[in-house]
């Protein structure tokens, strides 16, 4: 919204003009973080821990390596494909370092989908988790890339754990197929190659391309998102100015169960609380909930930041609900609407709210977030970032009046530079300066900004518009439900109408009782004409829930 009259009542850090002269670029925030804090403990993962010292010994080395034993150069892309491990980090800032764009992927992905990323990237290089390498063989003739540096899970494990981690992976539960790379380099000897010397620096400004973040974004095939290191560097200068004075410098733990390949743990996990000399507990695989609430019995944390099915999974253990909450500061959902059940029965177990943010990996992601001053508002995205507007159109690109739905347009200096070499799809998604994210939102009258749901999302049940957000919101307030996730489906002659997949909790609930408890909330074409039970709903890489392929 262009006219923010009610400013003045709100949290200074949406009034707030950042000077974002602050880093030249992301390597900055590193060095920073890294002589800073050297003796505090920067990443732990499996019950190992990294100091900041110890990480910038790593980054030196791998930096190195890269600048000398390959042939990247500045301003070329390499991709990175693995879970939540020490290495992730280490490969992160070193590919930084030397100037590389990184191209995050989701090491699950298909053959088929690393061919095109690879191939639209046109990345020369891989540091990829051998569990995923086999995928790797089969299509890397068809790329551009000459190097391939391969990892394990127990390289950074420490000898005699790392050997019998790697043992296991691989002998007993056999989850590394066999793969030919026959040129791979192992991670493991690109550090020992490395290790004790200089990496020349290499100069970098915050116009240099940081990240190709692919995502599908409004529109079809998966795309790389430009963003450069002023993208993000100012969007942890704005998040900065949000979180205030809430956390001390060099004594906070924060859990990272998302992936950071995602932009959302890459940038709030990775980048953010970096800065704050925060020890950040990488979680390999949090559907493992068990070995995952064992992993927060040890750490005593701050901060957690997920998506709506990891809380909701979490608040189903008993393990979870037994543990000290003492210490937990802030809890911050994203990725997809927060239910209001969860919200509510998250806050009363831990005593902590659940608060709410909205972006997109078009905009490095944050983009509106609720205050941490008490004034944060249920069902709501918050508010705006510092330097950032945004407004809400029509579909002829005009702003409709307060409290209206429409599209929710994104203006400022963590927006993407566009599309990697797709000049037309970067056109469509702009209206001038503002990025069209395709979510249907609204401005309500006190200046907090509502998510609606996804524009290609909506069913139109008789001339009505549904969003899937409300109905599954309310199924979501059934003790008896587990999980819920709803689409429009058609009938023969072309009409839409509303259907719900539900996952549940009490094996005595039934659609008819499901409808009715949907009559009583939902305005009657709102209400599921179908319900259908299954074990499990389709989800992405993080947790989300995929409509799209509910069936």
């Amino acid at each position: 919204m262009s006219d923010y009259y009610w400013l003045k009542s709100y949290p200074d850090f949406v009034a707030k003009n950042i000077n974002l002269d602050g880093y030249n670029s992301i390597v900055d925030i590193y060095e920073e973080g890294r002589k800073k804090f050297a003796d505090r403990v920067a990443y732990k993962n499996m019950d190992v821990e990294m100091t900041f010292s110890e990480l910038g010994e790593y980054v030196d080395a791998f930096t190195w390596y890269l600048q000398n034993k390959t042939n990247l150069k500045k301003g070329d892309r390499i991709a990175l494909q693995m879970p939540n491990l020490l290495q992730f980090p280490v490969a992160i800032f070193a590919c930084l370092k030397a100037g590389l764009v990184l191209v995050n992927t989701n090491p699950l992905y298909t053959s088929e989908e690393m061919r095109h990323q690879y191939k639209d990237s046109g990345a020369k290089a891989i540091v990829i988790l051998e569990n995923f390498a086999c995928n790797l063989d089969k299509i890397i003739k068809d790329t551009e890339i000459e190097t391939v540096i391969t990892t394990t899970i127990g390289d950074m494990l420490g000898g005699f754990k790392g050997a019998i981690t790697n043992f296991v992976v691989r002998k007993i539960k056999k989850m590394v197929p066999d793969f030919n790379l026959p040129n791979a380099i192992p991670f493991k000897s690109c550090l020992a190659a490395g290790k004790g010397k200089v990496p020349v620096k290499v100069d970098l400004t915050l116009e240099d391309l940081a990240f190709l973040q692919y995502t599908g974004g409004t529109t079809g095939v998966s795309k790389g998102a430009m963003l450069t290191h002023g993208n993000l560097c100012a969007n942890v200068q704005q998040v900065e100015a949000w979180i205030d004075n809430l956390f001390e410098e060099g004594k906070e733990t924060i859990i990272t169960a998302l992936p950071l390949y995602h932009i959302f743990a890459l940038t709030a996990n990775c980048i953010v609380f970096y800065r704050y000399g925060t020890t950040n507990v990488l979680v390999t695989n949090p559907r493992d909930m068990k070995a995952f609430c064992k992993d927060l019995r040890k750490n005593p944390f701050s901060v957690i930041t997920g998506v709506n099915t990891l809380f909701n999974g979490l608040l189903n253990q008993e393990s979870f609900r037994s543990l000290d909450f003492s210490r937990l500061k802030l809890a911050l959902g994203g990725g997809m609407a927060v239910q209001d059940a969860v919200a509510d029965r998250w806050e009363q177990v831990t005593g902590t709210p659940l608060l709410e943010a909205y972006g997109l990996s078009e905009t490095s992601p944050a983009a509106t977030i609720n205050p941490v001053d008490g004034s944060h508002q249920r069902g709501s995205i918050g508010l705006p970032m510092p330097n950032t507007d945004i407004k809400i159109l029509d579909d002829d690109g005009k702003e409709v009046p307060i409290g209206e739905p429409g599209e929710i347009a994104i203006k400022g200096p963590q927006v993407m530079r566009g599309y990697w070499n797709r000049p037309d799809e970067t056109e469509k998604c702009f209206h001038g300066d503002y990025f069209l994210t395709g979510d249907i939102g609204l401005m309500k009258e006190d200046g907090f900004f509502k998510i609606v749901d996804r524009k290609k999302e909506m069913v139109n049940v008789s001339g009505f518009n549904v969003y899937p957000n409300d109905v599954e919101q309310a199924i979501a307030l059934n003790d008896k439900v587990l999980e819920v996730g709803v689409r429009g489906e058609k009938t023969p002659n072309g009409s839409e109408f509303v259907k719900a997949f539900i996952v549940k909790k009490d094996p005595s609930l039934t659609e008819e009782e499901v409808i009715q408890f949907c009559h009583e909330r939902l305005t009657n074409y709102k209400v599921p004409k179908e319900v259908v039970f299954r074990e499990e709903l389709p989800k992405s890489n993080v947790g989300k829930i995929l409509r799209r392929l509910l069936k």
